[in-house]
């Protein structure tokens, strides 16, 4: 960089607290009149020390807590953390909960789904379709506040199994509003390929390719717009989705327009894979008893989040209390990319791509790799605290 360019460069700070976002973060661009040429983020500031605060509380208490990881994704963290817990304590759950789980685990995904649309048109200046989508996003939320009381912290889960059933009337219902529902989205996947205005913000803007992808380690339906063929749901089957497949929905662009239509689709599937379980739904009990204290051992479980793939591992020690539990949310993935291709872009651009992701502040505030002069390092909060963390990227 030439002296002249460097007295010149100027800086557009956003955040950490910023009318146009809706959670803090602290964002720093280096811009070239209108273009991007370096990149950074920190985050760090809603962290809320919940990891911590399982290794006081017993496993159930511990359920209702990661449930309030995020509000989008309450069931889907809550169905990760027993999946674990239900492993170390070897009992198998009835195959009627397993189905149950995977309906409101679905239904989540179209309520972040929808959610996301509408946010993201929000950036793109097409406040129309955000108000619609948010309209038919209460579709889904009254289906789930009719079969958990909840609209939001469902809390379905259980321990060892769902304390929620499905009847025949809310089955009845449940159809007649995901038919609504589907027409719908139909009509969204019609606004988001055809409209003139919108392709003009998405078609080409924030393209990753493949090889960007698997390099950066994006994960959900980021990763799958560009081409990238992981869907946990379908190369690792959980709950009931052995019983019930999914088709992975892919796209090759990788840029903000794929990611919408891969969105979209993905919603279409869930429709169809909630119908398919309640044409099929077991029979049987709803949960089975598990040990109040649980064998001393270690754990994994890995499941599909609206985001992408979340990762829990949990370690017992014998008591009535996880000894360590430790939870690592797609978000935490797929921010590095973003900061990453939004170098060349338009400032304007950068509101768009980011929101492409569908991303979570409160997910990934607990630890994160960076990489700090060409070595990745994974620091702790402890870290965090004492030195901040940030994200970054320029134009080579």
């Amino acid at each position: 960089m030439s002296e002249k360019s460097a007295v010149e460069k100027f800086i557009v700070p956003i955040g950490p607290q910023h009318p146009a976002l809706k959670e803090p973060g602290h964002f720093e661009f280096t811009v070239d009149g209108e273009t991007v040429t370096q990149a950074s983020i920190r985050l760090g500031y809603v962290h809320r020390g919940i990891e911590k605060a399982a290794e006081n509380r017993s496993y159930i208490q511990d359920l209702y807590l990661f449930e309030r990881v995020c509000g989008i994704c309450a069931h889907i963290h809550a169905t990760a953390f027993t999946i674990g817990v239900e492993h170390l304590a070897g009992v198998t759950v009835p195959p009627r909960a397993k189905a149950i789980r995977v309906i409101f685990a679905e239904m989540e995904r179209i309520h972040s789904h929808l959610l996301w649309l509408g946010v993201s048109a929000h950036e793109a200046g097409f406040d129309t379709l955000f108000m619609y989508s948010w309209r038919d996003r209460e579709i889904i939320m009254d289906l789930m506040e009719s079969l958990s009381g909840n609209r939001v912290q469902h809390s379905a889960n259980v321990i060892g199994g769902v304390k929620f059933d499905i009847n025949q009337a809310n089955n009845d219902a449940m159809r007649k509003k995901l038919d609504q529902l589907e027409e719908r989205i139909n009509h969204y996947m019609n606004i988001v390929t055809t409209d003139e205005t919108f392709l003009v913000r998405t078609r080409g803007i924030g393209t990753m390719t493949l090889e960007q992808a698997e390099s950066f380690g994006a994960t959900g339906p980021t990763a799958r717009a560009s081409g990238v063929k992981r869907d946990i749901r379908v190369i690792s089957p959980y709950c009931a989705y052995q019983d019930f497949p999914v088709h992975m929905i892919t796209a090759e662009a990788g840029d903000l327009e794929a990611r919408f239509v891969v969105r979209m689709k993905e919603l279409i599937e869930s429709i169809h894979l909630i119908r398919t379980i309640l044409d099929n739904l077991p029979s049987g009990e709803l949960e089975t008893r598990v040990p109040r204290r649980i064998p001393p051992g270690e754990a994994i479980s890995r499941v599909e989040a609206p985001r992408g793939e979340l990762f829990y591992y949990i370690k017992s020690n014998g008591t009535d209390k996880p000894e360590r539990v430790k939870v690592r949310t797609p978000s935490l993935n797929n921010w590095a990319p973003v900061i990453q291709i939004a170098v060349g872009h338009k400032l304007a651009d950068v509101p768009m791509i980011m929101s492409g992701i569908d991303p979570c502040f409160s997910c990934n505030d607990r630890m994160i790799t960076i990489d700090r002069k060409g070595e990745f390092q994974t620091w702790s909060w402890e870290d965090l605290r004492l030195y901040g963390i940030r994200y970054y990227a320029s134009e080579k």
